[in-house]
């Protein structure tokens, strides 16, 4: 199978697909909070702060049903019909129950062909576990349980019971005026079902071991970087809480998403990361003013591609970056709709930071923060990406996928 991965001159990436609306007057509901591709990246689901999940089939795409409740966790039941059955004894065709005095005759249903079609229905509803709102949600290897996390607790589910659920972590004090940290973000290990992460605001990382204690109120490994008390800075604080953590397709190493950096650990080094890339370092300056209009508190995420050689976050302007862990190359993308005819090669965007502008650079200062990549995610085995803005979801792919379909 050919290599996934790369960025820069590796591979040239193709706009494939836009779906959302370009309407300038978004309402909140419509932004996407989250996407993700299935395992095997066939299906693509994006799921907004409406509390609607949309869900897009490789070559064709389908909306489920909407649905909204806060705290709350449902599990899908996704099946496709092509046909439908007609000549009810008790119904007419359009579901109505008839009127029993007109009925005289029993007639035997058939089946009979349709336009293919996607069901939806909630098949379990996972409630009343939660205080906080849910930040992460990760099905376990052992594919029977899963956990959800909020700012102070995170809970295990068994996906056969839905009125109850054991709480693994719970970093609460009796005081919340003692709270000097909140969870971020939760994640199993993608084959030891007794491991899990979770981050910090504070910027730690405690990969836990279900099979120490019940309650992993202790920690197996924490994983902290050192302050360098020549780097700090009045923000240093904020910009150091973790948005985002993730283990990599192998499990060896994790990935965590700061406001200014990503970092890769070796789960078998606790004391600082192997790797760090800083995202969008020009904006250093900048602080104070996101400061004030709340963007410091934006929460990026990450993404590993298939190899875990290339990873993936977003930045502001609609710009999403790539580092190729290999050959320490890195590239800055765009996702616009001005740059989204069919098959077109994504061009590299540059941030110009003082002295003379060149032609294909942009100042910063001409940055939009209001244009934000929170949310992508990478297909598990090829070179296809989907990238969240706002309401708007881009799909790109590698340029040798893009003439093959």
């Amino acid at each position: 199978m050919r290599r996934v991965g790369g960025c820069g001159n590796d591979v040239q990436w193709c706009f494939t697909q836009v779906k959302g609306t370009s309407d300038l007057d978004i309402s909140e509901a419509d932004i996407i909070s989250t996407v993700e591709f299935n395992h095997t990246g066939e299906l693509l689901a994006t799921g907004d702060k409406g509390g609607r999940v949309v869900i897009f089939q490789r070559e064709q795409e389908t909306k489920s049903q909407p649905h909204h409740q806060d705290k709350t966790i449902k599990l899908w039941k996704v099946s496709e019909r092509d046909k439908r059955p007609e000549g009810y004894n008790l119904k007419d065709e359009e579901g109505r129950m008839k009127d029993l005095s007109t009925v005289t005759v029993l007639q035997v249903p058939v089946l009979k062909p349709m336009d293919l079609m996607v069901e939806v229905t909630p098949r379990k509803i996972f409630a009343n576990a939660h205080t906080y709102h849910i930040n992460s949600i990760s099905v376990n290897s052992d594919c029977e349980t899963y956990m959800s996390a909020d700012d102070l607790r995170i809970n295990l589910w068994h996906l056969g019971i839905t009125d109850r659920s054991f709480n693994i972590v719970d970093i609460k004090p009796v005081d919340m005026e003692e709270l000097t940290e909140v969870i971020t973000a939760a994640e199993f290990h993608p084959h030891h079902c007794n491991l899990l992460v979770y981050s910090s605001s504070k910027g730690t990382l405690r990969l836990c071991d279900m099979r120490t204690a019940a309650l992993c109120d202790k920690h197996a490994k924490l994983f902290e970087e050192p302050e360098d008390p020549s780097n700090r800075f009045f923000f240093s604080e904020i910009t150091s809480s973790v948005s985002d953590v993730k283990f990599s397709h192998s499990g060896r190493y994790m990935m965590t998403r700061d406001y200014l950096t990503v970092k890769v650990w070796d789960l078998n080094m606790e004391t600082k990361p192997i790797e760090t890339y800083q995202v969008h370092d020009y904006l250093r300056s900048k602080l104070c003013s996101l400061y004030e209009n709340d963007c410091i508190f934006d929460k990026f995420e990450c993404a590993w591609n298939g190899s875990d050689s290339v990873i993936m976050t977003g930045a502001y302007n609609n710009f999403f970056r790539m580092f190729d862990r290999n050959t320490k190359r890195d590239v800055t993308l765009e996702a616009s709709r001005e740059n989204s005819k069919p098959r077109a090669v994504l061009k590299p965007r540059r941030v110009c930071t003082g002295g003379k502008r060149r032609k294909d650079e942009i100042s910063v200062d001409s940055l939009d923060f209001n244009k934000k990549i929170l949310h992508m995610a990478w297909h598990p085995t090829e070179n296809i990406i989907a990238v969240a803005a706002t309401n708007n979801l881009y799909i790109f792919q590698d340029k040798v996928n893009s003439e093959m379909h």
